[in-house]
């Protein structure tokens, strides 16, 4: 008895793995395009880890835990979904209301469509055809509460996303670059040995989804709070210690055996 109960025990606590990077203002998942279901998030060292595959359709869900409206500067691979700008926290970014779940299906191209976010090589990632690949695998939210005053400042404000597939879109160009601030953020991947190749961020098929602007003003000048999710494949993770490479193994109990002997023995 005593035996499985451990067994149970570890067995929890290493299968357990959380589907949301929970702050105190908000939580951001990760969602399949293909199955609607969010991935698993693996936390080591401090950092949470999501195990991607290349060619997954993916968006972002972001979910405000307050009852007031915030602000939330969002960045794929050190890009800001919404401009295509290297990302700073005082960009433009969604205005969410009061308990508000909203999902990010891609890449903003204007106030009814986005480009969808897929996982792909480095060499296929947006950031990558944009000159940008020193940040890819990193995706973080600036979290930004409201002031009383609320002067005439555009910022988006999205409501809930329809998805209808179109045609892919053609290549960007170079966006104009500026000095990210969270670069201290992104874990420096190239300098770590990997058994399979980076990945990034693709710059997918036409995905619908509608917005409007807002006025926003920060109630500070910095976020207060950025939470940050690192994403590689399976086998990265593993060869780096961040996923257990194997589940852990303990002795089968000592059950009654029907057959255990050839003939007869004497009593003791």
């Amino acid at each position: 008895m005593l035996r499985a109960i451990i067994f149970t025990f570890f067995a929890w606590i290493f299968c357990a793995a959380s589907v949301a990077h929970a702050g105190e203002l908000a939580s951001l998942s990760i969602i399949s395009q293909q199955t609607g279901e969010p991935l698993k998030i693996w936390r080591h060292g401090g950092r949470n880890y999501v195990a991607a595959v290349i060619g997954q359709r993916y968006y972002l869900r972001l979910t405000n835990k307050l009852n007031e409206r915030v602000l939330s500067v969002v960045a794929v691979d050190g890009i800001n979904v919404i401009t295509g700008a290297t990302a700073t926290p005082e960009q433009t970014g969604y205005v969410l209301g009061a308990w508000q779940q909203q999902d990010i299906l891609g890449w903003r191209k204007d106030q009814h469509q986005v480009a969808a976010f897929y996982f792909t090589n480095v060499e296929d990632s947006y950031a990558a055809r944009t000159g940008r690949e020193n940040q890819t695998g990193v995706i973080g939210i600036a979290i930004y509460r409201e002031r009383a005053e609320r002067p005439e400042i555009a910022v988006i404000s999205p409501p809930a996303p329809a998805v209808e597939d179109r045609a892919k879109s053609a290549s960007e160009s170079p966006r104009r670059m500026v000095e990210p601030s969270l670069k201290s953020e992104a874990a420096p991947l190239a300098s770590i040995p990997l058994r399979e190749d980076r990945l990034g961020t693709g710059h997918g098929e036409r995905i619908a989804s509608q917005i409007r602007s807002t006025s926003f003003i920060r109630a500070t000048s910095s976020p207060n709070e950025v939470l940050t999710l690192y994403y590689d494949s399976y086998a990265n993770l593993v060869a780096r210690g961040i996923i257990p490479k194997t589940w852990p193994r303990y002795p089968d109990p000592q059950y009654p055996q029907a057959f255990s002997g050839t003939f007869v023995p004497d009593p003791a």
